[in-house]
């Protein structure tokens, strides 16, 4: 395995990205699996994560940290409500030159999820599947109590250090940023259609039964998006985050999914 650290410059920051890339095998080079991050998410804390996804699959695996977030620049100017469609039109294009890919799978956790989808809508002839994991699909009472009650644990038990660990000095604005956009009247009103209005490529939909940020009525809805096959996951006994409580399960059926709708080719 080759485990590389990229860094991006642009003219707003620099940003952080790492890979891992299978050494050369009996398959031609395939469309690398680029992974955004939840909202309190940075590269480091996918932890082994993407070396089990590119050992397994046989894949370039790519996760990066957007601005403001772990060992990426601090986000400058104001933040949009309009965030996750930001993502998609300003963002991907900057790591899809600089780490000089065309096709890619979009894997995305929570609100990286989102994300996900808005990049394999708005490039759908460039995203060969979509994967989603534990993403919310719309705000309601459930999303926004599970945000409440987070805010509440980082602030009244002097977590923020924990953060800290990932962010640095940024980690106060990853905080409030989350929380104040998500409980904003301004964002009250995102569906996750608005965002991904137009997925063409298979695909898959994680979601646990017992996640605190959403039903598992998001990932049904999800699972509605592409004009192509879908298939739904949901996993018993689990919460927000099944990549790091059910790993093999999510890196078995992501291989296997991918198998099956694009398969890899021979030399």
């Amino acid at each position: 395995m080759v485990i590389e650290e990229h860094w991006i410059d642009t003219p707003l920051g620099r940003y952080f990205a790492k890979s891992w890339t299978p050494k050369a095998s009996a398959v031609e080079p395939s469309a690398p699996i680029l992974l955004f991050h939840d909202s309190l998410g940075s590269v480091e804390l996918w932890r082994d994560f993407p070396h089990l996804l590119a050992t397994a699959t046989s894949r370039r695996v790519v996760a990066y940290d957007r601005f403001g977030f772990g060992r990426s620049s601090s986000h400058s100017g104001g933040w949009s409500v309009g965030f996750i469609d930001d993502e998609a039109e300003h963002c991907f294009p900057v790591l899809q030159n600089a780490l000089a890919f065309t096709n890619f799978v979009a894997f995305g956790h929570s609100v990286g999820g989102a994300m996900a989808a808005a990049c394999a809508s708005r490039y759908s002839t460039q995203c060969e599947a979509l994967i989603t994991e534990s993403a919310q699909a719309y705000v309601d009472t459930g999303v926004l109590e599970g945000i409440r009650q987070a805010k509440q644990f980082f602030e009244s038990n002097n977590q923020i250090d924990r953060l800290a660990k990932y962010h640095g000095d940024k980690a106060l604005w990853v905080l409030s940023t989350w929380c104040d956009t998500w409980l904003s009247e301004a964002f009250a009103s995102w569906t996750i259609n608005q965002s991904a209005p137009n997925v063409l490529c298979p695909q898959l939909v994680f979601h646990g039964d017992r996640d605190e940020y959403g039903s598992t009525d998001h990932a049904r809805y999800i699972a509605t998006l592409s004009n192509d096959s879908s298939n739904l996951i949901i996993l018993n006994e689990c919460g927000h985050v099944p990549h790091r409580e059910y790993p093999d399960v999510i890196v078995r059926e992501t291989e296997k999914f991918l198998r099956h709708q694009i398969p890899l080719r021979q030399k």
